[in-house]
C-alpha cells in the first residue's frame, strides 16, 4: 500500500502573553490553504494534532489547552495604513473545526513581533534601536492594532525584564493599542448589543435559582458575557481546578455562554453555540479578596480593583485572555455595569484584575456619544518571544 509523504511548511512556533501558537505567512502555506475553506482548515487541524479523543495533543503542536491550540496567518497589508493583516484561527481540541470568528489578543503581541521576524514590515520603519510601530489589520474582526515593539540593532529585542503573570520567565515589554475595539454607535452597531449595560438573562432553571441571572454583554475586544460571581455560587478566587474538573460547573457555564450568544445576536439557535467556541466568551467579576495564585503567589485585596476569571473553550483560563482584558477594561470605564461596580464604580481610566495565575492593569478611553457608549482604544502590555522556528511537517493528504 502506498503512502503519501510529509511534506514540510515554514513556520515559527511563538508565545505571546500566556498564549502560544504555530505562526506562518500567507506565502509559505500551501497554494490550497492561501485561501479561506477546508483545506486551510484541515492543514491546521493536522499542525495542532486534532481532534484528539485523548487530550494531549501528542501528535501535533498544540498543547491540549485553548491557550496552545492557535495558528496565525500573516501578510502584507491589503489595508491602507497598515503593515501587516493578522489572521487568527482557534482550533477545537476534541472536534474537527477551527473557529475564526475573534481574535486572540495574547498573539496579537506576537504577531506584532512576528512581522518584522518575517521581513513583512518595511525595512525603513525599523529603527536600528528603539521601539518600531507595527500597525496590524486584525482581519478577523476587522480592527486595528497597534504594536510597539522594542528593536536593538534593528531586531526585536525578545529578552528584558518585564514580568507578565502567567508567564515564568521575564522578556522585553511589548504595548498594544487595540483602537476603537467595540462595535459601537459610530459604525452602526451597539458596544452592547442589548442596549442595556446590565440584562436579566434567561438561563435554564437548573443553572440558578429562578432562572434569571444578572448579566453584562459587551462586545469590547471580543464578545463577553459577564456575570457576579456570588451570583452563581463562587467568590472570584477559583483557580482552574475548581472549575475545569466539575463537569456539571462547566456544563452550566456553557448554558449561561448559549443563553447570551442568543441575546447578543450573535447565534439563532442553541446548536450554533457547538461550532462558535471561541465567541463569545463568559467571565465572573468580584470584589477584590485577597487569594493564592496558582504559581502559590498571595494576591491581597489592596493589590487589585476587582477579580475576573473567564472561560474560553469551555474551560476557565489559567490568566487572562488578552482581548478578554480589553472587555474588561472597557466594560470598568463606563458606569452601571457588573465589572464597573465590582471595581468600586466610578470611571476608572484603567484598572488592575485578579486573575487564576495574578494581576493584569488594562486601560481604556470610554466616552457616551448620543446616549451610546464607545471606546476609541484599550491599552495593555505583553510580551512574546520565538520559542523555535524552521519546518512544520504533516502528511502529504492531510488537506
Amino acid at each position: 500500500m502506498s503512502q503519501v509523504p510529509q511534506i514540510k511548511i515554514a513556520a515559527t512556533y511563538m508565545r505571546g502573553g500566556t498564549s502560544k501558537g504555530v505562526f506562518f505567512r500567507l506565502q509559505d502555506l500551501p497554494e490550497s490553504a492561501q485561501v479561506p475553506g477546508a483545506a486551510r482548515d484541515n492543514l491546521f487541524l493536522r499542525v495542532i494534532g486534532s481532534p484528539d479523543a485523548y487530550g494531549a495533543h501528542i501528535d501535533g503542536m498544540g498543547s491540549a489547552t485553548s491557550s496552545t491550540s492557535k495558528c496565525v496567518i500573516l501578510c502584507k497589508s491589503s489595508v491602507p495604513e497598515h503593515d501587516v493583516d493578522y489572521l487568527y484561527g482557534q482550533v477545537s481540541i476534541d472536534k474537527a473545526f477551527v473557529d475564526w470568528s475573534g481574535n486572540c489578543g495574547n498573539l496579537s503581541t506576537a504577531a506584532g513581533a512576528f512581522a518584522i521576524h518575517a521581513g513583512l514590515v518595511d525595512p525603513a520603519r525599523i529603527p536600528s534601536s528603539g521601539t518600531c510601530v507595527v500597525r496590524i489589520w486584525q482581519a478577523n474582526i476587522g480592527k486595528t492594532i497597534i504594536a510597539h515593539v522594542p528593536v536593538t540593532n534593528g531586531l526585536v529585542q525578545e529578552t528584558g525584564d518585564f514580568e507578565l503573570d502567567g508567564v515564568t520567565f521575564p522578556a522585553a515589554e511589548i504595548v498594544l493599542e487595540f483602537i476603537a475595539p467595540s462595535d459601537d454607535a459610530e459604525e452602526g452597531g451597539s458596544m452592547f448589543p442589548t442596549g442595556n449595560l446590565i440584562d436579566d438573562l434567561q438561563v435554564p432553571a437548573d443553572v440558578v435559582t429562578g432562572g434569571t441571572l444578572k448579566a453584562t454583554m459587551i462586545t469590547a475586544g471580543i464578545p463577553t458575557i459577564f456575570v457576579n460571581a456570588e451570583d452563581i455560587g463562587y467568590t472570584g478566587t477559583e483557580l482552574r481546578e475548581a472549575i475545569n474538573t466539575d463537569p456539571k460547573a462547566l456544563a452550566k457555564f456553557e448554558q449561561i455562554r448559549i443563553a447570551g450568544a442568543l441575546r447578543m445576536g450573535l447565534i439563532k439557535t442553541p446548536e450554533e453555540a457547538a461550532q462558535r467556541q471561541h465567541t463569545p466568551k463568559i467571565a465572573f467579576v468580584a470584589k477584590p479578596k485577597d487569594y493564592l495564585a496558582s504559581s502559590g503567589k498571595l494576591i491581597t485585596a489592596g493589590e487589585v480593583d476587582l477579580l475576573v476569571r473567564a472561560l474560553s473553550m469551555g474551560k476557565l483560563h489559567h490568566a487572562m485572555m488578552g482581548t478578554a482584558a480589553v472587555a474588561i477594561g472597557t466594560a470598568a470605564a463606563i458606569p452601571g455595569t457588573l465589572v464597573n461596580l465590582a471595581a468600586g464604580g466610578g470611571a476608572p481610566s484603567a484598572v488592575r484584575f485578579g486573575h487564576p495565575s495574578g494581576t493584569l492593569r488594562v486601560g481604556a478611553e470610554a466616552t457616551q456619544v448620543k446616549g451610546e457608549w464607545t471606546v476609541s482604544k484599550a491599552i495593555m502590555s505583553r510580551s512574546a518571544r520565538v520559542l523555535m522556528e524552521g519546518w512544520v511537517r504533516v502528511p502529504g493528504d492531510c488537506f
